[in-house]
């Protein structure tokens, strides 16, 4: 299976100006999985009540159009109100017009996150082709317990508006989820300066099983296209499996 990693700069609070950029960016590709950052339309904003939209709204209908024009799974996180709460939503949306929706389950204090949004109860797997995704987003990557691969999926996905200024926080936690839940790591984040002054560095990446970087953006804008071997990490894990020594920490949530 492809992912196609989109590393972007994001204009702040401006949907359209987002989705328009975003159309010419993705207009040449016409297969696979294609990541986009968290708050693609927004950037990271609390201004839930003011540019939150509905699941049938325009940035939806963007994404199903999308997805189907060009015959591609479309996935990445926006503000989304939902029965009288407002969430940062990932979004997954495939070409036969199907829609998967996990919901951030940690949010960020520190930007006042949980003050403006509810947060998510389930994990979320996604399955296609063979091929099983659990989506997160930015702040989930600091709690493993949420992410334990119970023998459930291939990929971990995240994606996400992470800061430069704890750069080395994204890419030490990266490979320690990769190493520890023997998956893949595919990770996406913005680049640019959002609307409060907050510096993103980009450092969008794959990591493999074993912990190893095999696809690394730095602060470029673009895209990066990588097929997964995922026997290979099948193989990895039948011949080293570690998870078989795991503590029971199952989390059934509220």
């Amino acid at each position: 299976m492809k992912f196609h990693l989109v590393q972007t700069s994001l204009t702040w609070e401006d949907i359209n100006a987002n989705l328009e950029n975003l159309a010419k960016i993705l207009v040449s590709l016409n297969d696979g999985i294609v990541v986009l950052p968290e708050m693609f339309t927004t950037g990271f904003s609390m201004s839930s009540a003011e540019l939150s939209q509905e699941m049938s709204g325009e940035s939806m209908q963007w994404m199903r159009d999308i997805a189907q024009q060009q015959q591609i799974t479309l996935c990445g996180s926006m503000i989304i109100h939902d029965k009288d709460q407002f969430y940062n939503r990932f979004v997954w949306a495939t070409p036969n017009g199907q829609i998967e929706t996990y919901d951030k389950r940690h949010l960020f204090r520190m930007a006042g996150e949980h003050l403006h949004y509810a947060a998510g109860k389930h994990r979320k797997v996604i399955s296609v082709d063979g091929l099983k995704v659990m989506p997160q987003i930015c702040y989930d990557l600091r709690f493993p317990a949420w992410s334990r691969n119970d023998s459930d999926y291939d990929v971990l996905l995240y994606v996400a508006n992470w800061p430069t200024s704890r750069r080395d926080h994204w890419r030490a936690l990266l490979r320690a989820r990769a190493i520890e839940n023997q998956c893949y790591v595919v990770a996406v984040n913005r680049i640019g300066i959002d609307g409060n002054d907050v510096s993103y560095m980009g450092d969008s990446c794959v990591i493999n099983y074993q912990g190893e970087i095999i696809v690394e953006m730095g602060a470029i804008e673009g895209i990066q296209s990588i097929e997964l071997d995922i026997p290979a990490r099948q193989d990895y894990r039948s011949g080293f499996p570690a998870h078989l020594d795991a503590d029971d920490i199952s989390f059934e949530g509220p």
